[in-house]
């Protein structure tokens, strides 16, 4: 570590994104991204763009924004795009926390959150989840400082209903309750978002990494009522107005616009979730009710992290937590049939070498 570096960023442990490992291909199941290609409106759209890059990117995103608030059913001044949604969140923290305000989320949930905490100097406070890995809505009541949770949670695919939602805003007028929701169009749980127009203290979050197919794009959305969208705004143009390329502006622009090819993978991609299900438990694991497009699984036979390294020594890459409560586990993003069919061929292979 250099010795210029100042003591709180020394002092951080920071975030460990998935492996995007470059030596050799593997099947590629810890990243949570979309197995399909972004849609073919959405490449078009970004290779018109191409041409004006010599230009900066419109610091509004005023086409983007548009086509989302008529989308999702909002007014423009309810919208934010950023740099992918780690971004807006990255802002509420700066926005919504400080040394009196402090962050509380649970002791599993997104690993980002805790970081953001520690690199803006906000104290926070992690609230077990239960011992099947949901969480208690009540536990956030009077929270005491800005609520942020992930519905449905990562790494364990739970989700909370919009009535559990309400109730813990409901139950924190006086603090920001953020709710992200990169995964929100794989489940069966209704969105947040309509609790925009009857609540000034929500914020939603939401990505284009996942059920969109942009994860390499980077682009995230915030929606909430109009004084904290300016807030966050403020946030912005102290930090880096141009944060959204023309590029990714324009793709999601298609992205948007493209709901059949959409909601064709969405559907593509639950199906699948209950095939790798289906595989996983015939295989011995045990594997937590998820909906997001990932499965959280455990087996008896076998730690988290040994089935996470002798996987990845068959060209299957899976995510492992080492913490305590998730040592047990491994996260399988859900990937197409065939990369589902590999990674239950790897697992066959190594329970046999395991006789």
């Amino acid at each position: 570590m250099s010795k210029y570096i100042n003591d709180k960023i020394a002092s951080i442990e920071a975030y460990v994104p998935g492996e995007q490992p470059r030596d050799k291909k593997y099947v590629k199941l810890n990243t949570n991204e979309c197995p399909f290609p972004p849609s073919p409106y959405a490449m078009r759209l970004a290779r018109q763009a191409a041409g004006g890059l010599n230009l900066y990117s419109d610091p509004e995103c005023g086409a983007l924004v548009s086509v989302a608030a008529e989308y999702f059913g909002v007014k423009k001044e309810n919208v934010l795009f950023t740099n992918g949604s780690d971004e807006v969140l990255n802002f509420a923290f700066i926005a919504f926390c400080d040394k009196d305000t402090p962050a509380v989320f649970p002791d599993i949930t997104y690993g980002f959150y805790p970081v953001f905490a520690d690199l803006n100097g906000v104290p926070y406070r992690e609230i077990p989840l239960k011992s099947d890995l949901s969480v208690d809505p009540k536990d956030y009541y009077a929270a005491g400082g800005t609520v942020f949770l992930a519905n449905p949670n990562a790494p364990t695919g739970r989700a909370l209903s919009i009535d559990e939602i309400e109730g813990i805003v409901l139950n924190n007028p006086n603090n920001v309750v953020v709710v992200d929701e990169a995964y929100v169009d794989f489940g069966d749980v209704e969105s947040a978002l309509s609790l925009i127009n009857k609540y000034d203290n929500i914020l939603v979050t939401r990505t284009f990494s996942k059920s969109r197919s942009l994860a390499g794009a980077r682009l995230g959305m915030g929606f909430a009522s109009e004084n904290l969208i300016a807030a966050l705004k403020k946030v912005k143009y102290s930090t880096n107005p141009y944060n959204v390329n023309s590029m990714t502006a324009a793709a999601g622009v298609g992205a948007i616009l493209d709901e059949e090819y959409f909601r064709n993978n969405v559907k593509v991609i639950r199906e699948n979730r209950d095939y790798l299900t289906k595989k996983l438990s015939e295989c011995g694991f045990e594997v937590y009710p998820s909906s997001a497009n990932f499965v959280l699984a455990s087996s008896k036979a076998i730690t988290g992290k040994d089935y996470y390294l002798a996987l990845k020594e068959r060209g299957v890459l899976v995510r492992y937590f080492d913490k305590p409560r998730l040592q047990s586990c491994v996260r399988i993003t859900v990937g197409t049939k065939e990369e589902i069919d590999a990674l239950i061929a790897a697992t066959m292979d190594i329970r046999e070498a395991k006789k």
